[in-house]
């Protein structure tokens, strides 16, 4: 059985989950398809501990598992279950809702509140099961033993065709499936809308509560009036059952050591509870309800029990303000004793400090207070008998009401015994009513046997065709797993003949170039084994060439996952082997442990967020920076453009992207004639920009058009469309549309994107400042040889390092982009210049840097230290140094301008003066 706190301690060793804002459901997947998710009970639990404990379950279509949360605002789940590779069953003779899923070593037992919600969550798991398992087996992929791919949900990559083609349902085993199938109604008890209904818990509360007193009424110690009950039955056929009432011990003056010598323990216990209970039903005792009987008491009986427990309860009241009063007249004694005493004390002092032997008068007075203290010692003497006769008289009180307990137990224990001869006397006559019925027609007892056959029946007939559609799945899945081992050793053998002749041929290839290239001729072997080996290496996956995919696996297709050519068609020969070498260790790198790590941390991550929407913290900055893996980039920038460009959303109607639009077809835009010259050449490289009708073309003009008509200021600028062509590989055309309003109304400072570029000129001056900080001797080098390397950083900050990087690197810098600014321009734009520092210090001429300059940047491929280097090596990197600097180089910027545009005037001016003074001489008059 899986343990909730194994799971629970992994799950935190791997991600610790930050304090997050608390949703009651938060939207973790599309929120066009229904989510799987509600209340179940699960049997948790080891030994005499095991019991069911309500759990909320969500389904996670992206790893086909089922996680548990203990409520539906956590955000750690206690652990999941493995869906994939689960079967599910079920008795219908058990409890109802109760059903089993086992998995590889573990069996989980869950309980519905009802069988249609068991029903309903089975036919679900199953259709979840198998569509997961349509998906994962099919499709052109390099590797069968690779982890199951995944792709994401918007955007141009979404739609890739040549990423996974999932396999077409067989339409008879379709068939099959839905004539197995189970019609259920989950009631409202399955879903988000479950969540936020409290009435969902009452049955789990019910059950949780007698399953409670079951487990330990074993552990409770017996007493002796546990068995006195007393049953009362009303005109509406219920049952009422009283129960004991709670012992408590009396608020009293604790009687003299040798009077609670004299009792005896079991007198003392009785008294107490005997003064505590008061006997009011409506107040104190606790009633429960139980199943109604048919059977009446008698009218008379009822009255007069009724009648002599009212008596009793009087005469109990009446004592017990009657010792109520006798203990205040024993304390107002007890204050009256003690100020005599007071009294007594005063007057000896007053008679030792007064003494006259010699005087009579004083003879006289201590006579007379002789006198009064005999008096008030008689009178303390009556008061302590008093006090004794009422001790005595409270002690009888506690006997009398312990007895009148003992009578009252007796009444009711013989008003239980007269009930169970009634019920008995009652249920005599229903025998013999039915037996009368019986005779009268034999038929009915044999149509309610009858009735629960059908019912039994139907419920066999539910469980034989769930099982039959369990097993027809489930032998599907073992075929599918066959055919895949079978495919992955197929493939084993083909890599390793592979193998054989690529190791074949390189050994021949060392002979060879033994001998120098310059002696070859044309035709020595030896040149023509070196061009066969090229032509080969330079074969790249195409779509012509996939019917072998499995038996004949390339490493690299033509084009990468983001749709950018591998290998570009127009370089010759020299430039195709670099590409292709760069590809191989590109994948290579994509390989690695520590990018398998990644993506485990961010698998962590999200499952703690399948109950809460993502906030800013600290883990999710460093998960970021570290990368979002392909299949999550869709989520994660769609909800950091929302998080930048909420406020402005919210000013906005909701079909604000679509009425741009209309007005983008309705109006002429002055943008839109440059905007239609530039699509093509936005990417040319990737496949969905290639052609007039690639799929992205359409998309990223209406981007365009729309953020024309939105900030008409700047309209359109060369730049922006590599922008939005980026932003629409992953989100769709309205989110690529926010997308861009985050980069240039929200990160970039104003006038960046303009005619005058002012905001990109500050930048590089910016830049130039902090190379000189953080790289001064290769800032010293570029100065030493007068290379203005602005020429090239200027296009890294106006399009955010676009066609400048690898596509790999590239698109973990939009993921720290979009999350934390402009800062990560600078501090990647650093990083470039460092991983390549030493290679830059080597050359000495300015030619030769610059040439190095615009091309350096694609021969760095590992992503990892690039952006250890930027985020670590260039620490401290303070955004307000930067805002700081921006300010001191704007207002430079700003005066040079001006002084630019007077001179601009100037020029103007005289070139229009100097035209007017000028004569034109025609033809004719020059020939005269």
């Amino acid at each position: 059985m899986y343990e909730e706190d194994d799971t629970t301690s992994s799950l935190s060793r791997n991600s610790q989950i930050l304090s997050a804002k608390s949703v009651d459901v938060a939207d973790c997947d599309e929120a066009k398809a229904p989510k799987l998710c509600g209340y179940l009970n699960k049997l948790v639990g080891k030994g005499p501990l095991k019991g069911f404990k309500t759990r909320w379950f969500v389904y996670d279509p992206r790893k086909c598992y089922l996680y548990y949360f203990k409520t539906p605002q956590d955000a750690l789940p206690l652990g999941y279950i493995e869906v994939a590779d689960a079967c599910f069953t079920y008795d219908v003779e058990g409890e109802e809702g109760q059903f089993e899923i086992r998995t590889t070593g573990k069996e989980f037992l869950l309980k519905a509140p009802n069988r249609q919600v068991m029903q309903y969550w089975l036919q679900q798991l199953q259709q979840k099961r198998w569509e997961f398992s349509n998906t994962r087996g099919g499709g052109n992929r390099d590797g069968w033993s690779s982890p199951i791919p995944q792709y994401p949900h918007t955007g141009l990559v979404a739609k890739d065709t040549d990423a996974l083609i999932p396999e077409q349902p067989n339409e008879s085993m379709e068939r099959v499936r839905s004539d197995f199938a189970v019609e259920a109604d989950a009631n409202g008890l399955v879903g988000v809308q479950s969540a936020r209904n409290p009435t969902a818990h009452n049955f789990f509360l019910k059950q949780w509560g007698t399953e409670l007193r079951n487990s330990m009424s074993h552990l409770r110690p017996g007493r002796g009036g546990e068995n006195r009950r007393s049953v009362f039955y009303t005109a509406s056929n219920e049952e009422w059952e009283m129960v004991d009432h709670p012992m408590k011990d009396t608020a009293e003056v604790k009687p003299p050591a040798e009077s609670q010598r004299r009792e005896s323990p079991s007198n003392f216990h009785r008294h107490s509870i005997g003064s505590a209970f008061t006997f009011d039903f409506r107040s104190t005792s606790r009633v429960k309800r139980r199943s109604s009987r048919s059977a009446e008491p008698s009218p008379v009986e009822a009255a007069d029990l009724q009648l002599r427990l009212q008596s009793q309860q009087e005469e109990l009241s009446r004592m017990q303000e009657e010792r109520a009063h006798l203990q205040e007249e024993l304390t107002s004694q007890k204050e009256l004793v003690r100020l005599l005493q007071q009294t007594l004390r005063s007057l000896h002092c007053e008679r030792r400090l007064a003494a006259d032997p010699g005087g009579m008068e004083a003879a006289a007075a201590l006579v007379e207070r002789d006198t009064q203290i005999r008096q008030l010692c008689g009178h303390m003497e009556r008061l302590a008998l008093e006090k004794e006769s009422l001790r005595l008289e409270l002690r009888s009180l506690k006997v009398k009401v312990g007895d009148i307990n003992d009578q009252l137990g007796m009444l009711m224990e013989t008003i239980q015994a007269k009930d169970e001869v009634i019920m008995k006397l009652s249920q005599q006559g229903q025998d013999g009513s039915a037996e009368a019925a019986d005779c009268s027609s034999p038929t009915a007892r044999e149509q309610q046997e009858l009735h629960k056959l059908k019912d039994s029946l139907q419920g066999y007939k539910s469980q034989n065709n769930f099982l039959n559609k369990e097993i027809l799945e489930l032998t599907v899945l073992r075929r599918n797993s066959e055919n895949r081992e079978k495919a992955l050793e197929a493939k084993y053998i083909a890599l390793e003949a592979k193998m054989c002749q690529v190791e074949s041929k390189y050994l021949i290839l060392l002979q060879e170039v033994k001998t120098p290239l310059c002696s070859m001729s044309d035709q020595d072997p030896a040149r023509e084994l070196i061009s066969r080996l090229l032509e080969d290496a330079l074969q790249v996956e195409s779509g012509d060439h996939q019917e072998h995919a499995v038996l004949k696996p390339h490493p690299v297709s033509e084009y990468d996952i983001y749709g950018f050519k591998t290998v570009p068609e127009e370089e010759d020969e020299e430039e195709k082997l670099v590409a292709k070498v760069r590809a191989l260790e590109l994948r290579s790198l994509s390989l690695t442990d520590q990018e398998v790590s990644v993506g485990v941390k961010w698998e962590n991550y999200l499952a703690g967020t399948m109950n809460r929407e993502m906030v800013r913290s600290p883990e999710l900055k460093v998960l970021i920076r570290s990368g979002v893996p392909h299949p999550h980039r869709s989520k994660i920038w769609s909800w950091c453009v929302n998080l930048h460009v909420k406020k402005i959303r919210e000013c906005q109607p909701a079909d604000y992207y679509e009425n741009l639009l209309c007005m983008a077809r309705e109006k002429p835009n002055p943008a839109s004639k440059q905007i239609e010259l530039d699509l093509l050449r936005t990417l040319p490289n990737n496949k969905h920009y290639a052609s007039p009708s690639a799929d992205g073309i359409q998309k990223l003009r209406n981007v365009l058009l729309a953020f024309s008509w939105r900030n008409p200021d700047i309209g359109y600028c060369q730049g922006l469309n590599r922008l939005a062509a980026i932003a629409l590989l992953y989100l769709e055309q309205e989110e690529a549309f926010w997308c861009l309003i985050t980069i240039v109304e929200v990160f970039m400072p104003r006038d960046y994107y303009t005619k005058t570029l002012l905001g990109s000129q500050v930048d590089q001056r910016v830049f130039k400042d902090l190379m000189n900080e953080k790289l001064p001797r290769l800032h010293a080098h570029f100065e030493q040889y007068k290379v203005d390397f602005s020429l090239i950083t200027f296009n890294w900050f106006l399009v955010v390092f676009v066609d400048s990087v690898v596509s790999d690197i590239l698109f973990k810098i939009w993921d720290a982009f979009l999350y934390e600014g402009p800062k990560i321009i600078f501090r990647f734009a650093l990083a470039l210049f460092k991983c390549k520092e030493e290679e830059f210090l080597k050359l000495q001429d300015a030619m030769g840097i610059f040439k190095y300059l615009r091309y350096f940047t694609r021969t760095i491929l590992d992503a990892r230290k690039l952006m250890n280097m930027a985020f670590v090596d260039m620490n401290p990197f303070p955004l307000r140094q930067i805002q700081n600097r921006r300010t001191f180089h704007l207002e430079k910027v700003r005066l040079e301008l001006t002084e630019l545009e007077a001179i601009r005037q100037t020029f103007l001016r005289e070139r229009e003066t100097s035209q007017d003074g000028r004569a034109v001489i025609s033809d004719d008059d020059e020939d005269n």
